[in-house]
């Protein structure tokens, strides 16, 4: 579905993280660096055998039952990505960075203490991709289970907010866990502040397709 818009874990230090496999891999010597296990992978060393949403610096890998929301304003120009299976959903979000230094220990500790500023208790745990934050916190439905997830890679950092069941239990990721280790992130050259979000858009026939529709609909018969 694609809409435009109008208008009790154990608590784990950050230096106990290791260097994403991503950023790892950029920082290794070989001409002909072997690539990691598993993605998000930087576009240079990303299988090319997987068929992929091309939304500009982020190719969603398609997966069965994963519905992709994709928000987008009138130009095209992505502002929000979400994944949706069953009750889960996962957000996504990619960001400019250093190339060889991460920066999510940094993004997770702000977002620790903006949680902890609204009475909300966050919690640092291990995952697969070194350091999570989990919490529950509240909605306008009623108490909700949240888990960050962050992956640096050369030049960039993929943020993943799973939000349902995958939050509460890790091992019920399924296929949104599939979508986050098959995405390819995609560098631009241009030099972009730490932390800006990377362009995201919608691909060119989808936005052929939006603006035909909207003329159609905008035209009233003489």
């Amino acid at each position: 579905m694609f809409s435009r818009k109008r208008g009790g874990p154990k608590h784990v230090r950050a230096t106990d993280a290791p260097p994403s496999d991503a950023l790892a891999q950029s920082l290794e010597a070989d001409d002909e660096p072997t690539p990691p296990e598993r993605g998000p992978w930087d576009e240079s060393y990303a299988p090319d055998d997987v068929e992929r949403l091309d939304l500009g610096s982020l190719r969603i890998p398609a997966v069965d039952g994963v519905e992709v929301r994709v928000q987008a304003n009138p130009d095209g120009a992505v502002e929000q990505i979400v994944l949706v299976d069953g009750d889960s959903a996962l957000q996504l979000g990619v960001f400019a960075a250093p190339r060889t230094e991460g920066i999510w220990d940094e993004v997770r500790e702000e977002i620790s203490e903006a949680m902890a500023a609204d009475g909300v208790k966050p919690q640092e745990v291990r995952g697969p991709y070194g350091i999570e934050l989990t919490a529950r916190v509240n909605t306008p439905e009623g108490p909700a289970d949240v888990r960050f997830v962050g992956v640096d890679g050369p030049r960039w950092m993929v943020r993943a907010l799973y939000q349902g069941v995958a939050a509460a239990d890790r091992g019920r990721e399924g296929a949104l866990g599939e979508v986050l280790s098959g995405l390819v992130v995609v560098r631009d050259a241009e030099a972009r502040p730490v932390r800006e979000a990377l362009p995201l858009h919608l691909p060119k026939e989808m936005t052929d397709q939006a603006q035909d529709a909207s003329g159609a609909n905008g035209s009233a018969p003489n």
